[in-house]
Protein backbone atom coordinates (compact mmCIF):
# COMPACT_ATOMS: atom_id res chain seq x y z
CA UNK A 1 0.00 0.00 0.00
CA UNK A 2 1.00 3.57 -1.14
CA UNK A 3 -0.34 6.32 -1.22
CA UNK A 4 -1.52 9.40 1.66
CA UNK A 5 -4.43 9.59 3.70
CA UNK A 6 -5.19 13.17 5.51
CA UNK A 7 -6.46 12.71 8.94
CA UNK A 8 -8.62 14.49 11.13
CA UNK A 9 -6.48 14.68 13.85
CA UNK A 10 -7.94 14.75 17.02
CA UNK A 11 -7.09 16.74 20.14
CA UNK A 12 -5.29 15.53 22.86
CA UNK A 13 -3.57 13.02 20.11
CA UNK A 14 0.38 13.51 18.67
CA UNK A 15 0.93 13.02 15.63
CA UNK A 16 3.14 10.34 16.45
CA UNK A 17 -0.54 8.98 17.65
CA UNK A 18 -1.26 9.24 14.41
CA UNK A 19 1.13 7.88 12.73
CA UNK A 20 1.07 4.30 14.85
CA UNK A 21 -3.00 4.28 14.44
CA UNK A 22 -1.91 4.38 10.51
CA UNK A 23 0.32 1.53 11.00
CA UNK A 24 -2.23 -0.84 12.58
CA UNK A 25 -4.95 0.78 10.12
CA UNK A 26 -3.02 -0.91 7.24
CA UNK A 27 -0.57 -3.45 9.05
CA UNK A 28 2.33 -1.96 7.51
CA UNK A 29 5.40 -0.45 9.15
CA UNK A 30 6.53 2.41 6.59
CA UNK A 31 4.46 5.44 7.96
CA UNK A 32 5.63 9.15 8.71
CA UNK A 33 3.59 12.22 9.22
CA UNK A 34 4.41 15.44 7.21
CA UNK A 35 4.51 18.29 9.80
CA UNK A 36 3.80 18.15 13.93
CA UNK A 37 0.28 19.21 15.33
CA UNK A 38 0.52 20.03 18.85
CA UNK A 39 -1.64 17.75 20.82
CA UNK A 40 -3.75 20.64 22.03
CA UNK A 41 -4.55 21.01 18.37
CA UNK A 42 -7.24 19.18 15.69
CA UNK A 43 -7.44 19.31 12.03
CA UNK A 44 -5.68 18.10 8.59
CA UNK A 45 -2.53 15.85 9.03
CA UNK A 46 -1.51 14.22 6.08
CA UNK A 47 -0.12 10.44 6.87
CA UNK A 48 2.79 8.96 4.25
CA UNK A 49 2.37 5.43 3.41
CA UNK A 50 4.68 3.17 1.88
CA UNK A 51 6.74 4.70 -0.89
CA UNK A 52 4.66 7.58 -0.23
CA UNK A 53 6.72 8.80 2.58
CA UNK A 54 10.13 9.81 0.28
CA UNK A 55 7.13 12.57 -0.40
CA UNK A 56 7.07 13.44 3.10
CA UNK A 57 9.84 16.00 3.15
CA UNK A 58 8.22 17.84 0.36
CA UNK A 59 4.52 18.35 2.25
CA UNK A 60 5.90 19.31 5.17
CA UNK A 61 7.98 22.41 3.56
CA UNK A 62 4.17 23.43 1.93
CA UNK A 63 2.12 26.05 3.00
CA UNK A 64 -0.59 25.84 5.55
CA UNK A 65 -4.09 27.16 6.74
CA UNK A 66 -5.75 27.34 10.25
CA UNK A 67 -8.28 28.62 12.60
CA UNK A 68 -7.72 29.78 15.58
CA UNK A 69 -9.62 31.52 18.82
CA UNK A 70 -7.55 34.14 20.68
CA UNK A 71 -8.28 35.59 23.64
CA UNK A 72 -7.58 39.03 24.64
CA UNK A 73 -6.51 40.70 28.16
CA UNK A 74 -4.33 37.32 29.60
CA UNK A 75 -1.49 35.36 28.62
CA UNK A 76 -0.19 32.05 29.54
CA UNK A 77 3.16 30.44 29.97
CA UNK A 78 2.46 28.07 27.17
CA UNK A 79 1.21 31.01 24.75
CA UNK A 80 -2.41 28.67 25.04
CA UNK A 81 -5.01 27.52 27.02
CA UNK A 82 -3.31 24.79 28.15
CA UNK A 83 -0.93 27.23 30.33
CA UNK A 84 -0.81 29.07 33.28
CA UNK A 85 -2.03 32.25 33.60
CA UNK A 86 0.89 34.99 33.88
CA UNK A 87 -0.91 37.80 33.16
CA UNK A 88 -4.45 39.66 33.25
CA UNK A 89 -5.50 43.24 31.77
CA UNK A 90 -8.06 44.97 31.12
CA UNK A 91 -9.28 44.67 27.25
CA UNK A 92 -9.51 49.01 26.47
CA UNK A 93 -9.37 48.96 22.65
CA UNK A 94 -12.13 48.51 19.58
CA UNK A 95 -13.39 46.54 16.97
CA UNK A 96 -11.65 48.83 14.63
CA UNK A 97 -8.38 48.59 17.00
CA UNK A 98 -8.18 45.51 16.70
CA UNK A 99 -8.93 44.50 13.07
CA UNK A 100 -5.60 47.20 11.98
CA UNK A 101 -3.61 45.39 14.37
CA UNK A 102 -4.32 42.14 12.94
CA UNK A 103 -4.51 43.35 9.21
CA UNK A 104 -0.91 44.40 10.27
CA UNK A 105 0.48 40.92 10.61
CA UNK A 106 -0.11 40.40 6.85
CA UNK A 107 3.33 39.57 5.09
CA UNK A 108 6.73 38.57 5.94
CA UNK A 109 7.32 38.80 10.26
CA UNK A 110 9.55 37.83 12.61
CA UNK A 111 8.66 35.03 15.28
CA UNK A 112 10.67 33.92 18.52
CA UNK A 113 9.58 30.32 18.52
CA UNK A 114 7.66 29.53 21.76
CA UNK A 115 9.46 27.31 24.65
CA UNK A 116 6.98 24.95 24.77
CA UNK A 117 7.85 23.56 21.06
CA UNK A 118 9.31 20.95 19.51
CA UNK A 119 12.25 22.40 18.16
CA UNK A 120 15.71 21.69 19.84
CA UNK A 121 18.32 23.79 21.48
CA UNK A 122 21.72 21.84 21.96
CA UNK A 123 19.63 18.44 21.70
CA UNK A 124 16.94 19.54 24.03
CA UNK A 125 13.16 19.76 22.27
CA UNK A 126 12.26 22.68 24.02
CA UNK A 127 9.52 21.94 25.83
CA UNK A 128 11.38 19.21 27.85
CA UNK A 129 13.11 22.44 28.90
CA UNK A 130 9.77 24.37 29.56
CA UNK A 131 8.75 21.91 31.80
CA UNK A 132 11.47 22.16 34.07
CA UNK A 133 10.91 25.92 34.48
CA UNK A 134 13.94 26.69 32.12
CA UNK A 135 14.31 29.19 29.31
CA UNK A 136 16.47 29.56 26.78
CA UNK A 137 17.44 32.36 24.48
CA UNK A 138 15.69 31.68 20.74
CA UNK A 139 16.48 33.21 17.73
CA UNK A 140 14.28 35.36 15.24
CA UNK A 141 12.57 33.01 12.19
CA UNK A 142 11.22 34.53 9.05
CA UNK A 143 7.79 33.31 8.15
CA UNK A 144 4.92 34.58 5.55
CA UNK A 145 1.63 35.22 6.38
CA UNK A 146 -0.63 35.39 3.30
CA UNK A 147 -4.13 36.65 4.47
CA UNK A 148 -5.70 36.61 8.32
CA UNK A 149 -9.43 36.40 7.59
CA UNK A 150 -10.95 38.07 10.83
CA UNK A 151 -14.47 36.28 11.52
CA UNK A 152 -15.76 37.48 14.64
CA UNK A 153 -14.89 39.41 17.36
CA UNK A 154 -16.87 39.01 20.42
CA UNK A 155 -16.01 42.19 22.37
CA UNK A 156 -18.34 41.09 25.64
CA UNK A 157 -16.22 37.26 25.79
CA UNK A 158 -13.10 39.07 24.71
CA UNK A 159 -12.50 36.54 21.75
CA UNK A 160 -11.09 37.09 18.19
CA UNK A 161 -11.45 33.89 15.99
CA UNK A 162 -9.29 34.56 12.73
CA UNK A 163 -8.47 32.01 9.37
CA UNK A 164 -4.72 32.38 8.84
CA UNK A 165 -2.97 31.19 5.42
CA UNK A 166 0.62 31.07 6.07
CA UNK A 167 3.68 29.95 5.60
CA UNK A 168 4.99 26.65 6.89
CA UNK A 169 7.15 27.04 10.44
CA UNK A 170 4.36 29.66 11.63
CA UNK A 171 3.74 29.49 15.19
CA UNK A 172 0.06 30.56 15.67
CA UNK A 173 0.20 30.64 19.71
CA UNK A 174 2.96 33.49 18.76
CA UNK A 175 1.16 35.13 16.57
CA UNK A 176 -1.99 35.20 18.90
CA UNK A 177 0.68 36.19 21.22
CA UNK A 178 2.47 39.27 19.41
CA UNK A 179 -1.24 40.53 18.43
CA UNK A 180 -1.93 40.82 22.05
CA UNK A 181 1.24 42.79 22.70
CA UNK A 182 0.70 45.34 20.19
CA UNK A 183 -2.74 45.60 21.06
CA UNK A 184 -1.63 46.31 24.65
CA UNK A 185 -3.62 44.09 26.67
CA UNK A 186 -2.03 40.62 25.92
CA UNK A 187 -3.65 37.41 24.17
CA UNK A 188 -3.40 33.33 24.54
CA UNK A 189 -4.36 31.00 22.09
CA UNK A 190 -7.49 29.46 22.96
CA UNK A 191 -8.48 27.20 19.99
CA UNK A 192 -6.76 26.10 16.69
CA UNK A 193 -7.78 23.83 13.60
CA UNK A 194 -5.63 22.68 10.75
CA UNK A 195 -7.59 23.75 8.45
CA UNK A 196 -5.29 22.83 5.36
CA UNK A 197 -1.73 21.42 4.48
CA UNK A 198 -0.56 21.99 1.21
CA UNK A 199 -3.43 21.23 -0.99
CA UNK A 200 -5.01 18.69 1.47
CA UNK A 201 -8.47 20.78 3.33
CA UNK A 202 -10.16 19.51 6.49
CA UNK A 203 -13.21 18.68 3.43
CA UNK A 204 -10.53 15.75 2.16
CA UNK A 205 -9.81 14.35 5.91
CA UNK A 206 -10.84 11.52 7.80
CA UNK A 207 -11.70 11.10 11.49
CA UNK A 208 -9.78 7.62 13.22
CA UNK A 209 -13.51 6.49 13.62
CA UNK A 210 -14.46 7.20 10.09
CA UNK A 211 -11.24 5.21 9.21
CA UNK A 212 -12.21 2.23 11.47
CA UNK A 213 -15.70 2.14 9.95
CA UNK A 214 -14.22 1.75 6.44
CA UNK A 215 -11.68 -0.96 7.52
CA UNK A 216 -14.75 -2.34 8.24
CA UNK A 217 -16.32 -2.24 5.53
CA UNK A 218 -13.49 -2.70 3.11
CA UNK A 219 -13.53 0.22 1.81
CA UNK A 220 -9.95 1.73 3.65
CA UNK A 221 -8.38 2.01 -0.17
CA UNK A 222 -10.96 4.90 -1.23
CA UNK A 223 -9.13 6.84 1.67
CA UNK A 224 -5.78 6.34 -0.09
CA UNK A 225 -4.54 9.04 -2.16
CA UNK A 226 -1.96 7.60 -4.83
CA UNK A 227 1.54 9.00 -4.71
CA UNK A 228 1.73 10.82 -8.10
CA UNK A 229 -1.47 12.76 -7.57
CA UNK A 230 0.80 14.90 -5.19
CA UNK A 231 2.80 16.67 -7.91
CA UNK A 232 -0.41 16.97 -10.12
CA UNK A 233 0.81 20.71 -10.90
CA UNK A 234 3.82 18.90 -12.69
CA UNK A 235 3.40 17.68 -16.47
CA UNK A 236 3.34 14.11 -16.89
CA UNK A 237 6.34 12.17 -18.94
CA UNK A 238 5.95 9.23 -20.30
CA UNK A 239 9.04 7.18 -21.01
CA UNK A 240 9.49 3.77 -23.57
CA UNK A 241 10.87 0.99 -22.21
CA UNK A 242 14.49 1.54 -23.13
CA UNK A 243 14.41 5.14 -21.36
CA UNK A 244 12.44 3.78 -18.42
CA UNK A 245 14.92 1.42 -17.51
CA UNK A 246 17.55 4.37 -17.84
CA UNK A 247 15.77 6.45 -15.69
CA UNK A 248 15.56 3.42 -12.90
CA UNK A 249 19.51 3.66 -13.20
CA UNK A 250 19.65 7.41 -12.23
CA UNK A 251 20.69 8.05 -15.99
CA UNK A 252 19.72 11.65 -17.35
CA UNK A 253 17.22 11.14 -20.01
CA UNK A 254 17.79 13.71 -23.04
CA UNK A 255 14.62 14.77 -23.72
CA UNK A 256 13.43 17.90 -26.55
CA UNK A 257 10.35 20.21 -25.92
CA UNK A 258 10.18 20.56 -22.26
CA UNK A 259 10.56 23.57 -20.49
CA UNK A 260 13.59 24.72 -18.45
CA UNK A 261 14.06 24.26 -14.97
CA UNK A 262 10.62 22.74 -14.49
CA UNK A 263 9.64 19.48 -12.46
CA UNK A 264 8.10 16.75 -14.10
CA UNK A 265 6.40 13.74 -13.43
CA UNK A 266 7.98 10.56 -14.92
CA UNK A 267 6.05 7.47 -16.17
CA UNK A 268 7.20 4.12 -17.76
CA UNK A 269 6.08 2.32 -20.45
CA UNK A 270 3.29 0.76 -18.71
CA UNK A 271 2.20 4.05 -17.00
CA UNK A 272 3.51 3.37 -13.92
CA UNK A 273 4.62 6.58 -12.02
CA UNK A 274 8.19 6.09 -11.45
CA UNK A 275 9.56 9.71 -10.28
CA UNK A 276 10.08 13.54 -10.03
CA UNK A 277 12.96 14.95 -12.58
CA UNK A 278 13.92 18.03 -13.19
CA UNK A 279 14.48 19.71 -16.81
CA UNK A 280 17.83 21.34 -17.18
CA UNK A 281 19.92 22.54 -20.25
CA UNK A 282 18.10 19.40 -22.43
CA UNK A 283 17.60 16.88 -19.94
CA UNK A 284 15.52 15.19 -17.25
CA UNK A 285 17.31 14.94 -13.53
CA UNK A 286 16.05 12.76 -10.84
CA UNK A 287 15.25 14.78 -8.41
CA UNK A 288 12.90 12.14 -6.28
CA UNK A 289 12.27 8.63 -6.93
CA UNK A 290 9.28 6.30 -6.22
CA UNK A 291 10.13 3.51 -7.96
CA UNK A 292 10.15 -0.53 -6.10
Amino acid sequence: MDGVIVIDKPIGKTSHDMVSFTRRLFGIKKVGHTGTLDPDASGVLPVCIGKATKAADMLTASDKAYRAQLVLGMTTDTLDASGEILTEQPVLVTKADIENVIKGFIGEIEQIPPMFSAIKKDGKKLYELARKGITVEREKRKVKIFDITILEIDMEKGTVDIDVACSKGTYIRTLCEDIGMKLGCGAYMNTLVRTKSADFAIEDSFTCEKLLQMKESGTLTDAVIPVDRLFEDYERVQLDAFLSAKAKNGIRIRKKGLKEDKLYRIYDENGEFLCISRYTLGELILEKAFWS
